[in-house]
C-alpha cells in the first residue's frame, strides 16, 4: 500500500480525486457539446467576438448584447483546469440567457504552463474590470453583473470577489451583483500533490497564497454554489468547505447538489430555468 499523500489519500487515489473525468465514461462528449452548442449560439446570435479587454493575446472575451438596454449580465469563465478550453468552447449559456433578457460574456484567459497562475488571476480580473468600465456601452446596467465559473472557472470567479484588486478601493460585493460557482477548487493545497500540479508549478506558498477559501473577505455578495452530484468526494468536500465559510460573509447563499449531474454536464443547467440550478441563476439574476 502507497503511503499517504493528503488527507489519507495515497498518490493514485488522491490523483482520481481530482480527475473530474474519472466520474464519466467519455469526456468527449461533453466537450463535443460544448464547442457545438457555443458554435451554434455565435451563429444564432448576435454576437462581438474577440473583444480585447488587455494586451496579451489570449486577453480577449466574446459578448453576446441583450435585446434591451439596461440588461444584466452574465459573464462566465470556464474550467479546465487552469490548462485547456477557451471562450471558444464557453458560449453556449448564450441562447438561454440571451433569451430570457440578460446579455452574456464567455471570458478568454491565458494557460497554464504558458502563463503561471497569478497571471491567470490577474487576466481574469482585467476582464471583469473591463466589463465594468464598459457596461454602459455595451448596454449593460453596471449594477447588474453577474459572475459564474465552472471548475477551475468557480476558482478564478471566488478570486474576483476577493477585496483586495478593484481600482479605487471599491469592494467586490459591491461591484458585482452575484455569482455563481460550479464544482469548484477552493483549496489548493491538495491540488499541489497531484498530476494537474504539473504545468501549474505551486508550491505551499503559491498554493496558500491563490486559495481563495483562506481569504474571503468580510462581505460577498449573492452565491449560488453547486456541484453534481456524480462527483469525487474531494469535490464534494471542497464545496462543504466553502458553503461552511461563505455563509456568514455572503448577502445570500444557495447550495445544489445535482443529483443526476456530473462535472461536466452541469454547466448546461446554467441557462435552463427548467432545472435547479437554472432557476436559482434566473432568480439571482432577475430573468
Amino acid at each position: 500500500m502507497e503511503s499517504p499523500v493528503y488527507r489519507g489519500y495515497d498518490q493514485r487515489t488522491l490523483d482520481r480525486q481530482y480527475s473530474p473525468s474519472s466520474c464519466v465514461s467519455d469526456l468527449s462528449v461533453f466537450v463535443d457539446r460544448y464547442t457545438g452548442d457555443s458554435e451554434k449560439a455565435r451563429v444564432e446570435l448576435e454576437v462581438r467576438r474577440g473583444i480585447p479587454y488587455g494586451h496579451e493575446p489570449s486577453e480577449t472575451l466574446d459578448f453576446f448584447p441583450a435585446a434591451s438596454r439596461n440588461a444584466p449580465l452574465v459573464v462566465f469563465v470556464h474550467g479546465g483546469y487552469w490548462q485547456e478550453l477557451s471562450k471558444d468552447e464557453s458560449s453556449f449559456p448564450a441562447p438561454g440567457l440571451v433569451g430570457a433578457g440578460a446579455a452574456f460574456a464567455a471570458l478568454g484567459y491565458g494557460l497554464a504552463p504558458e502563463y503561471r497562475l497569478d497571471e491567470i488571476v490577474a487576466q481574469v480580473r482585467r476582464a471583469l474590470h473591463w466589463l465594468l468600465e464598459h457596461a454602459v456601452e455595451l448596454g449593460v446596467d453596471p449594477g447588474r453583473v453577474h459572475l459564474s465559473g465552472s471548475s477551475a472557472g468557480a476558482h478564478l470567479v471566488l478570486t474576483a470577489l476577493l477585496d483586495d484588486w478593484l481600482p479605487g478601493g471599491r469592494h467586490p460585493a459591491d461591484a458585482f451583483a452575484g455569482a455563481v460557482l460550479l464544482s469548484g477548487v477552493f483549496d489548493l493545497e491538495p491540488v499541489r500533490h497531484t498530476y494537474v500540479n504539473r504545468p501549474l508549478g505551486l508550491d505551499a506558498a503559491a498554493a496558500a497564497r491563490l486559495s481563495p477559501i483562506h481569504r474571503l473577505p468580510a462581505r460577498l455578495p449573492a452565491l449560488v454554489v453547486a456541484r453534481g452530484g456524480v462527483e469525487t468526494e474531494e469535490f464534494g468536500r471542497q464545496q462543504d468547505d466553502l458553503v461552511r465559510a461563505v455563509r456568514p460573509r455572503a448577502a445570500a447563499v444557495r447550495e445544489i447538489v445535482a443529483a443526476d449531474r456530473n462535472h461536466f454536464d452541469l454547466p448546461f443547467d446554467l441557462s435552463d430555468p427548467a432545472s435547479e440550478l437554472g432557476a436559482a441563476v434566473f432568480a439571482q439574476v432577475g430573468l
